[in-house]
């Protein structure tokens, strides 16, 4: 369970192609890390196989590629970086599983005064789980639904300090992003779903 607070950003060194699926080599600050530890990568939730200080490796299987950019990345991509949440950790984002729902593509960026607003255009069927003022996590980063401004079109607010600290700063028209729904949203989805049917 992640929090969508990203810790530090990495930069992907390698990519190879592994009898564990697509392995990534990833440079960053960690320290400590042990094999089996779980770490979101762009909101990917990865399992860390070998690392070191200052490095670790991850493989994504057929699944997580068929439902994230991951198969897209090479060498000297930047990726948003959150190693699993302790119990008794503050809570500042928001509750983040790790499980990418799909893949969203940014159609406009603009400033509006001292925010950056980012709408991003989504698959049909994470649509209904967006909630304006609800949080939604976008390459792994905790964020506030600023608006639904038209059919598909998610918008988020990003305050200067997430666009200096996080890879959303380099956001750019057409970019392809991760998307993962508010996990509350969906529960409540599944929860009522039979009762919505059978009216």
């Amino acid at each position: 369970m992640f929090t969508g607070l990203i810790d530090d950003v990495g930069v992907v060194e390698s990519v190879e192609r592994t009898d564990a699926g697509r392995e990534l080599r990833i440079r960053s600050r960690y320290t400590g890390l042990v094999d089996g530890e779980s770490i979101a990568v762009n909101g990917a939730c990865l399992t860390v196989r070998r690392a070191s200080d200052g490095w670790f490796n991850v493989a994504a299987v057929v699944t997580t590629l068929g439902r994230t950019t991951i198969g897209e990345w090479e060498a000297g991509r930047r990726v948003n970086l959150e190693r699993a949440m302790r119990l008794g950790d503050r809570l500042g984002g928001h509750l983040v599983q790790g499980h990418v729902d799909d893949v969203g593509v940014v159609e406009e960026i603009r400033r509006v005064e001292d925010a950056m607003l980012v709408d991003v255009r989504l698959p049909a069927e994470l649509e209904p789980l967006m909630v304006a003022h609800g949080s939604v996590a976008v390459d792994g980063v905790s964020l506030t639904v600023n608006a639904l401004p038209a059919p598909g079109i998610l918008q988020v607010s990003l305050i200067e300090f997430t666009w200096r600290h996080t890879t959303l700063g380099e956001l750019r028209p057409g970019q392809r992003v991760h998307v993962e729904a508010d996990m509350v949203g969906k529960y409540v989805r599944q929860l009522v779903a039979p009762y919505a049917a059978a009216r």
